[in-house]
């Protein structure tokens, strides 16, 4: 990504209602698989370390990271280990070694995809857990995507056949951020229409709009719990390793 999208990161992860809503869905999702005490747990692409304490709570948690700046960064704030490494070839770890591998708003980054869901895989235990986000829909692609080097986005169908090519099971997917859904799109296609070309859709909303935003697509942790949602701005998928 580019230097400028860490920078932001560092200073919006912790308060942006986007951040902080998609760490409730994911705690509340993770807390129902039923992880040992003792879990090992890596967050691949963990970037400035916004969720590293989120993941901390289920068990002994490492961090990976290619950029050096954010891995540091992260490291600090964190204060878990952070490794370097790249996917889909490049990972520094023994296969089976994890119970939990999250890589949250990653796939959609590298090259080869594919290839990079059945590495992670490979770094769980039998009977361990992938959990991932992903942006859902190539429509809705933005300059948004292009700061962040984004190589593509996703319908579910394509990205959970990714899990099943890879030999994992899959326990949930569904798209999500399915509230704001409707404004979303229709800025982005406002966007692309007029031509307008600003990035900043990740900028620090006022107080009041924040926290109504979060309370929206947080809520939809309730529905998640047991269902799924038909359409949505992001993707998320949990897989398991067959014992």
């Amino acid at each position: 990504m580019d230097r400028q999208v860490y920078e932001r990161m560092r200073g919006l992860e912790d308060r942006h209602w986007w951040f902080k809503a998609r760490r409730e869905i994911l705690t509340d999702q993770i807390s129902r698989l039923g992880l040992p005490g003792d879990a090992k747990v890596l967050e691949v692409g963990c970037g400035t370390g916004g969720n590293l304490g989120m993941l901390a709570r289920f068990g002994a948690v490492t961090g990976l990271e290619p950029d050096d700046e954010a891995r540091g960064f992260a490291a600090e704030k964190a204060g878990v280990p952070v490794e370097s490494g790249l996917l889909p070839d490049g990972l520094p770890f023994q296969p089976g070694a994890f119970d939990l591998v999250a890589a949250l708003d990653v796939i959609e980054h590298v090259d080869d995809d594919a290839g990079s869901v059945k590495a992670l895989g490979g770094l769980l235990k039998p009977g361990g857990f992938m959990v991932t986000t992903v942006p859902a829909y190539q429509w809705m692609w933005s300059p948004h995507d292009e700061l962040h080097h984004h190589k593509r986005r996703y319908v579910l169908g394509d990205y959970r056949r990714l899990f099943d090519e890879a030999g994992l099971k899959v326990r949930k997917a569904s798209y999500f951020n399915t509230a704001l859904f409707a404004p979303i799109a229709l800025v982005r296609l406002a966007k692309l229409v007029l031509g307008l070309k600003s990035a900043d859709e990740d900028s620090m909303p006022s107080a009041p709009v924040n926290a109504l935003f979060r309370r929206l697509f947080a809520g939809e942790r309730l529905w998640l719990r047991g269902g799924a949602f038909p359409f949505g701005v992001s993707i998320l998928l949990i897989a398991e390793r067959p014992a």
